[in-house]
């Protein structure tokens, strides 16, 4: 008799949920408990497809994945460490930091560009299936306004120089105007269609302007800025993409650089804590302590300092929610990025491994501060971290 695995509310008192276990005959529809006892139609309060549908919350600790490692055999070495650990969840590239599309997507847009040429992700709803089979919290990764590629082939939407022609950045990187409402529909559009695959949570990543923002300032001519702050843009499209998903029962997170709650400003990139948080269900600080400048924090070297990094940046973060809250202003859910990655480059660094990456967990706990997201670009994780 075919039987899935079945997790539901039900009633069991006035206005209390509780949460039931057990399977559901594909045939009849008969729910049964592990115990062996039967719910029936009237005491089932969500059926499996509308809880599918629902916002529930979950405390994320995941691992980020490329859409590479979502497509292929690392994939299933990715799965075990989280089926067999604390870990919970994973980020996986839906548009990744070229601004290719890494399933093949159903957007008019992307088809019209060709964002999906690039096969990384074969099959997107098995993935998805895999991950609810695994009870695996899957958030879809979405790189906003570096899209090179989206750049490349519709010029006008490129950020340009006062001259006229196309402005890149130091490293030649050809960035989208965020001041064009056309890219936020573009990117929200991807958000909808991930939603509609299954993932629980949008994370919008490198919603900002570039760095060195004084620079870009005096280059750029930024479309129809009519005197508008960068960091009310960006607040203002956050505020419209939570808007425009609401129908599909997702949550809305944005990754901020990992200073940006230590400092007043925007940073110069769009980037202010206290416009960010009240518009997003869960705001992820980036705080590898590798990207903190020496001396930061009073820190010779803050990369040597994973514990004490963490705990400086959070708690200059709760300080900021706690006056906003003050005065009634609404806050995002904390929930940090922290680094599982050796920063060669930088003058003091440490070989970064399972000590360090617990010494990151740690602060963030002793703060209150129990869900966080580890990054290593190559999805090279320090097992040891989570295995006993």
């Amino acid at each position: 008799m075919l039987k899935k695995k079945l997790t539901a509310f039900v009633v069991t008192g006035l206005f209390v949920l509780t949460m039931w276990m057990g399977t559901l005959d594909a045939v009849t529809g008969q729910a049964t408990t592990v115990e062996g006892n039967h719910w029936s139609d009237e005491e089932l309060l969500f059926s499996p497809e509308q809880l599918d549908r629902m916002k529930i919350p979950v405390k994320a600790k995941g691992i980020y994945l490329t859409g590479w490692s979502a497509g292929n055999s690392n994939f299933a070495k990715l799965l075990r460490l989280v089926d067999e650990t604390e870990l919970n969840a994973m980020v996986i590239d839906m548009k990744e930091d070229e601004g290719r599309i890494t399933y093949q997507s159903g957007v008019p847009l992307v088809k019209e560009v060709k964002a999906d040429a690039t096969t990384f992700i074969p099959d997107l709803d098995q993935l998805v299936q895999t991950l609810n089979e695994h009870h695996v919290y899957p958030i879809a990764r979405i790189v906003c306004f570096k899209d090179p590629y989206l750049a490349g082939k519709k010029q006008e939407w490129a950020m340009h120089r006062k001259n006229g022609t196309i402005w890149s950045d130091t490293k030649g990187v050809v960035w989208i105007d965020p001041y064009r409402k056309e890219v936020w529909d573009y990117n929200i559009a991807i958000a909808k269609e991930a939603a509609k695959k299954g993932f629980k949570e949008i994370q919008f990543d490198y919603v900002r302007f570039p760095d060195n923002g004084k620079r870009v300032d005096q280059e750029v001519a930024f479309y129809q800025q009519n005197g508008k702050p960068k960091q009310q843009v960006i607040a203002d499209f956050l505020t419209y993409a939570k808007q425009q998903l609401a129908p599909y029962n997702v949550y809305i997170s944005a990754d901020v650089f990992g200073l940006v709650p230590s400092v007043t400003d925007d940073m110069g990139i769009g980037q202010k804590w206290e416009l960010i948080t009240p518009t997003v269900d869960i705001i992820s600080p980036m705080m590898y302590p590798s990207h903190y400048a020496n001396g930061t924090y009073g820190l010779a070297v803050p990369d040597a300092r994973p514990y004490e990094t963490i705990l400086n940046g959070l708690k200059d973060a709760q300080k900021k929610d706690a006056v906003l809250r003050a005065n009634h202003t609404p806050t995002a859910l904390i929930r940090p990025w922290y680094q599982d990655f050796t920063a060669r480059w930088v003058r003091g660094h440490i070989p970064y491994g399972p000590a360090e990456v617990q010494a990151q967990i740690r602060a963030g706990r002793e703060l209150g501060v129990d869900q966080y997201l580890i990054w290593d670009a190559g999805n090279s994780y320090s097992e040891g971290a989570w295995r006993k």
